[in-house]
């Protein structure tokens, strides 16, 4: 199970371990039910942690601009478990996408502090 709490801004946050073959963080990263992707990071974490560059990625942001952006490939801890992800390079703060929640029950109690639970799918 992975746990995490919803924010004073309403968002909800999950604390993930990823990295490359040889280093890892563990990072705070927001539940993002619209992204469709595995999860983003900032340049400077994907620089920090050396990740392999695997192409480019067409995207439609929020604000619905399209853009370009560079494509990696890091290592999640997810339900106990080392997976292989795509992550998109993205400014901001990091962002989980409905790709690494598949195969997944996402429960929100959505009020300040409120519990974030993330159990595996049988």
């Amino acid at each position: 199970m992975i746990t995490g709490k919803i924010t004073v801004h309403q968002e909800a946050v999950i604390e993930l371990e990823v990295g490359s073959s040889n280093q890892s963080e563990k990072i705070e990263a927001v539940i993002d039910t619209g992204f469709t992707g595995y999860l983003t990071l900032p340049s400077a974490l994907v620089s920090r942690l050396n990740l392999q560059q695997a192409g480019e990625q067409r995207a439609i942001l929020g604000d619905e601009n399209r853009v370009v952006l560079k494509r990696h490939i890091a290592k999640v801890l997810w339900h106990g478990a080392e997976r292989n992800v795509y992550v998109l390079q993205a400014e901001g703060g990091p962002l989980v996408g409905m790709s690494l929640l598949y195969g997944s029950r996402l429960i929100l109690d959505v009020v300040t502090d409120g519990n974030v639970t993330i159990d595996a799918l049988p």
